[in-house]
Parts: structure tokens; C-alpha cells; sequence
């Protein structure tokens, strides 16, 4: 394996559209949400070290949950594991875990990517992923992966490319906002839109310098930090100075400010898991139409449910369609896959009327 391989593995978001499993004590990354026998951090992981050695694989969270880390990747050190002291979106925390590894290996490669994502095709990612390192340990880029449509979907972000070339790794014209559906078909017609899954490759002195030049403020604020990090001061310095980062995302800080980014359209298919509806999806069905992890279902006219429950629970559903059935100790919850964006906004009724410890 090559010694200048790093990873960022992200790992700090609550994935509250996945309550009531995911909570902000024990957020989706940290569960087996396919019935797996894997958590999704644990397959990430396991997927990340087919071509990057273990102990170059940074897991960047919320302090809150170093413990949950440790527990759930025992090959981990307390080393590669960043924790924020606050919640900042991407950028803050990218830069941050970029200088400590610049500090450890100026000639690393790198790539960032969220923890609960799910790919079956895992040689082919690995060679998508190598492709995009060959690129930029050579050439002054930032790179992203961007996944082929297969429908106009308006929950993702599009990267649009330039068509003229013919090679795999194309430059970015511009990033698109989510669309609304018309907008969503156009892109699509178009043919050179991809939808933006949030994985990012570079060298870890491009997007250091990306950041010197476009977020300047951001920059003097963690490169304060370089005396220490890596060292025993290092928590201190962030438990003080992290809070003052501005909350902005890589690709409103540096992405969609930069003219040398170059996108790879992505050959492995690929699933957020952002919501219920989307691990529908992804699972087997039965001959019903269910999507079933762990319960034992007897469906009498019912069909296209999402249902989940502990290990080996009986559930027996009558006359229900397209509805979401999670079963969690406290919390039962019954909902329509077609309203499932509105989970978010159920959660926070719950825990004004019921109270904080149900969410």
C-alpha cells in the first residue's frame, strides 16, 4: 500500500431522517441500518482500507462520540481520531484534519468521505478512487466523484462537466444547487450533469493552499494551530479556537470558488442512505413488496413498507401501503414514505411535547 494515501472518513452527522434509530447519542453511522452485521462506519472503513493503509484512515466527529469509534473500529488509534468540539459543517473541520496530516506527511493524497454512504462494487471504487490519486499527486486539482443520474432527482446537488472531452476525469464547469424536478429533467437531457455525492480527492498541499487563497480568515485560524497539533496541546488549542470557525461547507468555501476542479464519473453504483425511503431502496424486498431488516413480517394486503424493528420482533401489518414501521424500544414510529422528508420536523415535535432524551 502507498504510505502517502490518507483519508478523511466523516463521521460527525446526526441523520435525523433516519429517527427513530438515528439520535443525536447514537447517529445512523454507528448502526447496522441494512442488517448487515456491519455498522456503516464499520463498512466505510473496511472499504477505505482496501487501498489505504489503517492507520492513514482519520475518522473526523463530534467529540461526543469518540468513544462510539473506538468501540466500533478497534484497529483505530486515539490518533487518527478528530474530534470537534462544535458542529461547523465540512470546511472548518477538513482543513483542520488537512494540516495535521500535512504536519505528519507533506506528500499526501487524500480523499474525504462520508461514513454512511453504501457501495456494493467495492474493487470498482477502489480503482475510481486510485485513478483520482494518480491525478492529483501529479497535477495542482481538486477532484470530486460524481455519480451518473438515473432519475431527476431534487435532493442532490449536480455537477455540471465539460462534454468536449473525451477523457475519464473531466474539468467542472460549475456546481448546481438542488433543482426543482423540470430542472432536474433538463440536466439530465443535457447529458453532462452528475449528481454530487460529497467525496473529494487531492494532495493535501493543494487544498491547503485552496484554502489560504479562498478562505483566508478560516485559514489563520486553524493555521495558528500547526505548533501544536499532533501533540499533547493540540485539544486544548481546538477547544478554544474551533468554536470561532465559521459554519460553511467545502463546497461553498473552496469547491465552487476554484477553477482546478476535475470530476470522475463514478462506475460503482452508489446509495446516500439520507432517508428511509432511499434504504427501501437499496434492500431486498419480499415477495410482498416489504423492505424487512431483522423483524419477522406477516403481511396481509400490504405492501411497499419500510419496516425495522429488533432482532426478530414479529410484526404483523394489515391493509398498510408505502408506510415506514420502526420499532425502538420507547419510541413507535408509523409514517408515510411519502411525507419521509418530514421526519426532521416530527423528531422536533417530539421532543418539545415529550421531551429531549426522545431524540
Amino acid at each position: 500500500m502507498n504510505k502517502n494515501y490518507y483519508a478523511i472518513l466523516m463521521a460527525g452527522g446526526v441523520g435525523s431522517r433516519f429517527w427513530p434509530v438515528s439520535t443525536e447519542e447514537f447517529p445512523k453511522q454507528f448502526h447496522d441500518m441494512l442488517g448487515t452485521g456491519d455498522t456503516l462506519i464499520q463498512k466505510t472503513f473496511q472499504r477505505l482500507s482496501k487501498l489505504i493503509p489503517k492507520e492513514n484512515i482519520f475518522i473526523l466527529t463530534n467529540a461526543r462520540y469518540n468513544d462510539l469509534v473506538l468501540e466500533q473500529l478497534p484497529e483505530v488509534t486515539q490518533r487518527q481520531v478528530v474530534l470537534e468540539p462544535a458542529m461547523r459543517n465540512t470546511a472548518p473541520c477538513i482543513l483542520y484534519a488537512s494540516l495535521k496530516i500535512q504536519k505528519e506527511n507533506p506528500d499526501a493524497v487524500m480523499i474525504v468521505a462520508p461514513s454512511d454512504h453504501w457501495i456494493e462494487d467495492e474493487t470498482t471504487f477502489s480503482k475510481n478512487v486510485e485513478q483520482a490519486f494518480e491525478f492529483c499527486s501529479k497535477n495542482d486539482a481538486l477532484m470530486t466523484l460524481g455519480i451518473q443520474p438515473t432519475f431527476p432527482n431534487t435532493g442532490y446537488g449536480y455537477i455540471e462537466y465539460d462534454k468536449s472531452s473525451a477523457e475519464a476525469i473531466k474539468s467542472v464547469n460549475q456546481f448546481r444547487e438542488k433543482p426543482d424536478y423540470e430542472t432536474a429533467k433538463d440536466f439530465i437531457s443535457q447529458g453532462n450533469f452528475l449528481w454530487n455525492a460529497g467525496i473529494f480527492m487531492w494532495s493535501v498541499q493543494t487544498v491547503i493552499d485552496t484554502f489560504k487563497k479562498n478562505q483566508p480568515g478560516l485559514f489563520e485560524l486553524f493555521e495558528k494551530g500547526l505548533p501544536v497539533y499532533n501533540t499533547d496541546d493540540e485539544a486544548d488549542f481546538i477547544a478554544e479556537n474551533y468554536p470561532k470557525a465559521e459554519n460553511i461547507s467545502v463546497d461553498y468555501a473552496i469547491m465552487e470558488k476554484s477553477k482546478n476542479v476535475y470530476v470522475i464519473a463514478a462506475e460503482f453504483d452508489w446509495n446516500d442512505l439520507g432517508t428511509w425511503g432511499s434504504l427501501y431502496d437499496k434492500l431486498d424486498k419480499t415477495e410482498n413488496g416489504n423492505a424487512v431488516v431483522n423483524a419477522r413480517v406477516l403481511p396481509e394486503d400490504a405492501s411497499g413498507n419500510m419496516i425495522r424493528t429488533k432482532k426478530d420482533k414479529i410484526v404483523v401489518v394489515d391493509g398498510l401501503n408505502d408506510y415506514i414501521i420502526v420499532d425502538k424500544e420507547e419510541v413507535l414510529l408509523i409514517f408515510p414514505k411519502s411525507k419521509e422528508q418530514d421526519i426532521k420536523k416530527v423528531l422536533q415535535n417530539v421532543k418539545n411535547t415529550f421531551g429531549e432524551q426522545y431524540g
